[in-house]
């Protein structure tokens, strides 16, 4: 049986599917001793190499791990300006990439992982995982409930028109809820009311929460965990007001 080679590399755990078809366009892959061509497909019965390196047909089991990211480390697998990538506060597990994005200048959860099926479900927009944030505002007063209602109803960036899901006034900021991840959204969408962001932290993917861990801490995710995790807007979630109360009182 065949399929398609990124999907392929996904499978084995060498990166996501997006980041595999980068792999091939940029000659990296081979097939039987020839570079790959994008859409190629192959059987398992195919040499596939990725920088030389034989890529096994059967996957060791895929693993997932939280990671509160710090302040200051970049979320990429390698930089070429040489600064610290997430991958450094991580143990060394071949397949290991970051889901999503997190930008330099923000910190909190960041989800890991060897599945590349699981990142795809977790990024695409078609399968709508929220993502929670508790922002720290400037300015010479704290965002009023009116002026975030403006966020929820919608405004235009340079982008184009976005949207929070929800957004409420917190102590010296707000918390937003988004339902989409494009780049420093919620620092553009906060400046847009005439609040510039200070301070940055993802408390929440889907039904999973960061919890009580500390910053540069990370643990892997056992099934409970996954079954949260894959909770797009983390409705059902038998640990919801736990983790609702425990955000609060660090960061509320």
């Amino acid at each position: 049986m065949s399929e398609r080679l990124h999907k392929r590399l996904a499978r084995a755990g060498v990166a996501s599917r997006r980041a595999a078809e980068a792999m091939i366009t940029a000659g990296r892959v081979t097939v039987n001793g020839e570079v790959a061509t994008l859409g190629q497909s192959v059987t398992e019965a195919d040499d596939v190499r990725v920088d030389g390196q034989l890529i096994e047909t059967q996957r060791a089991p895929a693993r997932t791990f939280v990671l509160y990211k710090p302040v200051g480390y970049v979320t990429t697998a390698s930089d070429e300006y040489g600064r610290r990538t997430v991958l450094d506060a991580m143990p060394a597990i071949p397949g290991l990439h970051p889901v999503g994005r997190l930008d330099r200048d923000s910190e909190g959860l960041l989800i890991l992982t060897t599945d590349g099926d699981l990142t795809l479900t977790l990024t695409h927009p078609r399968y709508g995982h929220e993502k929670a944030y508790r922002a720290w505002t400037g300015g010479d007063h704290d965002p009023t409930a009116d002026e975030l209602d403006a966020l929820v109803d919608g405004i235009t960036l340079a982008d184009g028109p976005a949207r929070a899901i929800s957004a409420s006034p917190a102590s010296g900021g707000a918390f937003i809820v988004l339902g989409e991840g494009r780049k420093r959204q919620v620092r553009r969408m906060l400046a847009a009311i005439g609040h510039p962001v200070t301070r940055l932290m993802r408390y929440r993917t889907g039904g999973l929460w960061l919890g009580d861990l500390d910053v540069g801490e990370y643990r892997e995710l056992g099934p409970d965990d996954l079954a949260d995790l894959m909770r797009p807007t983390g409705a059902g979630s038998p640990n919801w007001d736990r983790n609702w109360d425990l955000m609060r009182r660090r960061w509320g």
